[in-house]
């Protein structure tokens, strides 16, 4: 191994990739080190049940991967990624056996909302069709591009709370429906501001690219980073646990791919006492319950619909799903928890043997809960799909205490590094001019726990590489 390099990154997750990328890119000599013997972090895949059912850890579904603005210039495709999509990109089922979709046409996705198929029409056309400079817009911290109407519009929306937005805009049992499952990616409270942004970002590109999957695994879009980095010339080392920036050699700067808690754990000495009295602050958000499923046969879903989208939101209505995430607020659980449910074989038959198929869920749990979900889990994909008990031949569960062995990142269960708060959405880890430089010269922080947060896009690993080659290298690149 060299002795000097120009940057260190710990942490081979999808922002530690980006970062390392970020700088090799721009001629620098870097080196990944990453504590498991397996790369990815999250983004990674198993034999979680049986053999022959491929599993993906953290996530199957990658809405904001496939163009992300970081990912999307790598071409990856040459290095074996590719996606797929269904035909549906998310489904809501109701007690009734009725459904509603988001298709990749928005006058579709309309049209089976009735009366409010205007609103919504209203709403997603100029966000579908400014989506690039909107993009642009929120992922930079606090920057803001050359203004225009669509973008002070959603600046307007995405400060609602999942809940106001939801009753002010549509009147039909099903629109709010389908918007509080999309506002429920956040894992906060639906009454919480800001809530509405996650639900209209995540719907914006459901009508963009499907909710892709990628072919053979998410472990798929982890080798085609490292064959892309070694290829270039990045080196990797796997298997080293860094405890103390100590255990590094030496480099110009450190970037550390890790959450507020690794942060002090590593760096405690370097830091300042207003640092780290500001790190020890951190909010996190709640945990995840997640269950693998090896399954017989596809889920019998009630709903034809269900069975063609790769992703099913199992919550029934507004407000059974904003009962379920309030709880969670509040250190319990519902009996009918609202439950994310992925089938990617609808897409990917690698990922199963013939004829039978892989599945996983989770839900919301208070941040370091113990307590079993599986029942719970299982009871509500029931109510959507009867006889899928029958169907389930092995299963892997995963409550927060086993997210968080997993992956030290994933603190209490916390799979977006920190909650999404609107206190949080752009200044975490903490309040400084640049959230990426640390009060230690040369040691910066690049994982989901700086702006944007959370979601395999790469951009907060950009960011931090683009601070740090201004900082040491006076080199300036663009914003996203």
């Amino acid at each position: 191994m060299k002795t000097k390099y120009d940057a260190i990154v710990v942490g081979s997750g999808p922002n530690g990739f980006a970062a390392a990328i970020t700088l090799q890119r721009c001629g620098l000599s870097v080196l990944i080190v990453e504590a498991k013997d397996t790369l990815g972090g999250g983004v990674c895949s198993a034999e979680l049940t049986l053999p022959g059912f491929i599993h993906d850890v953290c996530s199957a579904v990658y809405p904001l991967g496939e163009n992300s603005p970081v990912f999307k210039p790598l071409q990856l495709e040459k290095y074996g990624l590719e996606y797929l999509r269904s035909e549906y990109a998310v489904a809501h089922p109701f007690y009734n056996g009725s459904a509603v979709t988001v298709e990749s046409s928005i006058e579709r996705t309309a049209a089976q909302l009735g009366k409010d198929g205007d609103n919504y029409k209203r709403i997603f056309f100029p966000l579908v069709n400014e989506w690039p400079s909107l993009r642009s817009a929120f992922v930079g911290p606090l920057h803001m591009s050359s203004f225009t109407e669509t973008k002070a519009r959603f600046a307007y929306y995405a400060i609602s709370s999942g809940r106001n937005f939801a009753k002010n805009n549509f009147t039909s049992y099903a629109a709010q429906s389908l918007f509080a499952g999309m506002a429920a990616h956040s894992i906060l409270p639906l009454n919480k501001l800001a809530t509405a942004s996650v639900a209209i970002v995540l719907n914006t590109v459901a009508h963009i690219n499907s909710w892709p999957v990628p072919k053979g695994g998410a472990q798929q879009i982890t080798k085609a980073l490292a064959a892309y980095f070694k290829d270039k010339g990045g080196e990797i080392q796997t298997g080293h646990r860094i405890t103390s920036l100590h255990q590094l050699p030496s480099s110009r700067v450190v970037l550390l791919d890790v959450t507020p808690a690794q942060l002090l754990s590593i760096a405690n000495q370097q830091f300042s006492d207003l640092y780290k009295w500001q790190l020890s602050n951190y909010q996190y958000g709640e945990g995840v319950f997640k269950i693998d499923w090896a399954l017989s046969q596809p889920a019998p879903f009630t709903n034809e619909k269900c069975r063609k989208a790769t992703t099913v939101h199992l919550g029934g209505s507004f407000d059974e799903i904003y009962q379920s995430e309030y709880l969670v607020s509040k250190k319990r659980v519902s009996d009918k928890p609202f439950v994310l449910f992925v089938q990617p074989g609808v897409v990917d038959d690698s990922r199963a043997p013939a004829g039978k198929q892989t599945a996983w869920a989770y839900c919301h749990v208070p941040n370091g809960s113990t307590r079993d979900m599986t029942n719970n889990i299982e009871k509500q994909v029931e109510r959507f799909a009867p006889g899928f008990r029958d169907c389930i031949l092995a299963r892997h569960v995963m409550n927060t205490i086993d997210m968080q062995h997993y992956n030290s990142n994933y603190v209490g269960g916390d799979i977006n590094g920190g909650a999404a708060t609107i206190g949080q959405i752009f200044t975490r880890p903490v309040l400084r001019l640049s959230p990426y430089r640390t009060s230690a010269k040369g040691v910066y922080v690049c994982s989901s726990s700086t702006p944007p947060g959370g979601g395999v896009h790469g951009i907060c690993g950009y960011y931090a590489a683009r601070r740090t080659l201004k900082d040491f290298f006076e080199i300036n690149l663009p914003w996203l």
